[in-house]
């Protein structure tokens, strides 16, 4: 009989951060929408123009996930005609960052 005590328990994935993480690169427009922010795009209409094959149904689909997971923030203006913008929070910082570094791990992988 083995009396020995188990020093560890089984490791499993972050369940929140990963599935945001699954979410996101799901959704082919997310990262287009952070380059579009990046670069000072931060209207739908103007994302919509800027972006081939992007829908204003897709498009506010895609923020909206992203406003769920705290990466965005919607800023709606009190003006006639109305005026929506996005930016990225703080916490949508620190996740686009693990998101470079994901990147520059694949290009270390395809090298």
């Amino acid at each position: 009989m083995n009396t020995k005590e188990k020093l560890f328990l089984r490791k499993s994935a972050p369940e929140k951060s990963a599935r945001m993480v699954e979410t996101i690169y799901g959704c082919k427009w997310s990262l287009t929408v952070y380059q579009l922010l990046a670069n000072n795009i931060n209207r739908p209409g103007e994302m919509v123009k800027s972006v081939e094959g992007l829908s204003t149904k897709v498009l506010n689909q895609c923020l909206k996930k992203n406003i769920e997971f705290g990466i965005l923030n919607k800023i709606n203006y009190p003006e006639i005609p109305p005026r929506v913008e996005y930016q990225v929070t703080e916490f949508g910082q620190k996740f686009m960052r693990i998101l470079d570094d994901i990147e520059k791990l694949q290009h270390e992988i395809d090298a």
